[in-house]
């Protein structure tokens, strides 16, 4: 299984606005992705959290080279700042793990 663990900040009102605009489709697909096993989110400290475990890094790379993650992607430095940690594993984690391994293991993005 590949994990993925982000967490995102937004830039302010404005800046939240077109995050959720933007964030609601790309959650949506992520849950209908091609070898999605978990799509979850989670907001903690301010920050929104997703928590995706895919079959295999190939699967999350088809999902994330997809229009609509793109196109997140590219207004993401106009709206939030944030870090990402994406690993190998044999278990899904819980939010717990998640949180601790974003929070030791994370990179700016």
């Amino acid at each position: 299984m590949y994990i993925s663990i982000t967490g995102l900040k937004t830039k302010g009102l404005f800046a939240s606005i077109r995050f959720w605009f933007l964030t609601v489709p790309a959650f949506k697909a992520a849950r209908n992705a091609n070898g999605v096993i978990l799509c979850e989110s989670k907001s903690q400290n301010s920050y929104h959290h997703t928590l995706t475990v895919w079959k295999s890094k190939a699967n999350m790379i088809e999902y994330i080279n997809s229009p609509v993650h793109l196109k997140a992607k590219r207004a993401f430095p106009s709206i939030a700042v944030g870090k990402v940690v994406s690993y190998q594993g044999d278990t899904i984690p819980s939010w717990e793990q998640a949180f601790k391994e974003w929070n030791e293991r994370a990179r700016p993005v």
